[in-house]
């Protein structure tokens, strides 16, 4: 089984570096899809209200007989919850949904800019982090205005950013921010939707490292330090995207996959989300 490497987020508490993520798995499909992923050795799973599979996810983790101190859960608050009362409300029902005594990590999903609630949301999840209900608290698809908002109007800095990221879109300003205020970056659609697979860059490295074009994306990623989430229903594909901890690129490998970018997303804007 791989032996998955872990990061440190701001507050001591310890990410698998490499998680499963479940973004568009069916709630019929989920269950058996994280079933496969923990076989494989995943310990970091990676759900949300918007998906609507937290109960799958949290009933495949309750009867995976792995101890719960062994795995990291995170779920994010969903864009209509927005705002102190609410967050707390949204968080007990995504716990009921999870069957769970306590959460690893909460996101803010998106900062809903034009709603602007952020601000009192974030309270909400200082409340939870300051009652151990959950280990740690952070953000997801928040650009870097977003973030010194936060940092200016309040005491708990998020301990991770969750972006879309990946070679099209290596997200520079926003990764050495994170780095500048110690918050770990977390990659979204790691592998562009598999956009990346066919590139002829990827292709090539894949082949002088006897790799998948998948595997040679997804260490990128580790290399680069980032937490990452990929995602397939797939019991091949889910084994081998774990298998990246055994290989590695070298520095010009690296510059040759970073020298893709071209900025080009495969999901919405934050700025324009809400």
């Amino acid at each position: 089984m791989p032996q998955v490497s872990s990061l440190a987020l701001n507050n001591g508490v310890r990410i698998p570096q490499l998680g499963f993520g479940v973004f568009q798995i069916p709630d019929s499909e989920t269950e058996a899809a994280v079933d496969a992923a923990l076989e494989a050795g995943y310990r970091s799973i990676d759900t949300a209200n918007l998906y609507a599979n937290e109960a799958a996810v949290g009933r495949a983790v309750r009867t995976s007989g792995i101890p719960r101190e062994e795995l990291f859960i995170t779920t994010k608050l969903g864009n209509d919850d927005h705002g102190y009362a609410s967050a707390l409300r949204a968080f007990d029902e995504s716990m009921e949904k999870l069957g769970l005594e306590y959460l690893d990590l909460y996101l803010i999903h998106w900062p809903q800019p034009k709603r602007d609630h952020y601000i009192d949301t974030w309270r909400a999840f200082e409340k939870l982090l300051e009652e151990e209900r959950v280990q740690a608290i952070g953000v997801s698809n928040f650009q870097v205005a977003h973030l010194k908002r936060l940092l200016d109007s309040s005491a708990v800095v998020p301990s991770i950013n969750q972006i879309e990221l990946h070679p099209n879109l290596v997200q520079h300003e926003l990764r050495e921010f994170h780095a500048a205020h110690n918050i770990l970056t977390e990659a979204w659609s790691p592998l562009a939707k598999g956009g990346l697979l066919t590139d002829p860059t990827i292709t090539a490295l894949a082949e002088k490292h006897d790799r998948t074009p998948a595997q040679v994306v997804l260490r990128w990623h580790i290399q680069l330090g980032n937490v990452v989430i990929p995602k397939s229903v797939t019991p091949s594909r889910i084994a081998e995207n774990i298998d990246v901890f055994d290989f590695t690129l070298s520095e010009d490998d690296i510059a040759s996959i970073t020298g893709l970018n071209s900025d080009t997303r495969t999901g919405p804007h934050p700025d324009r989300q809400g």
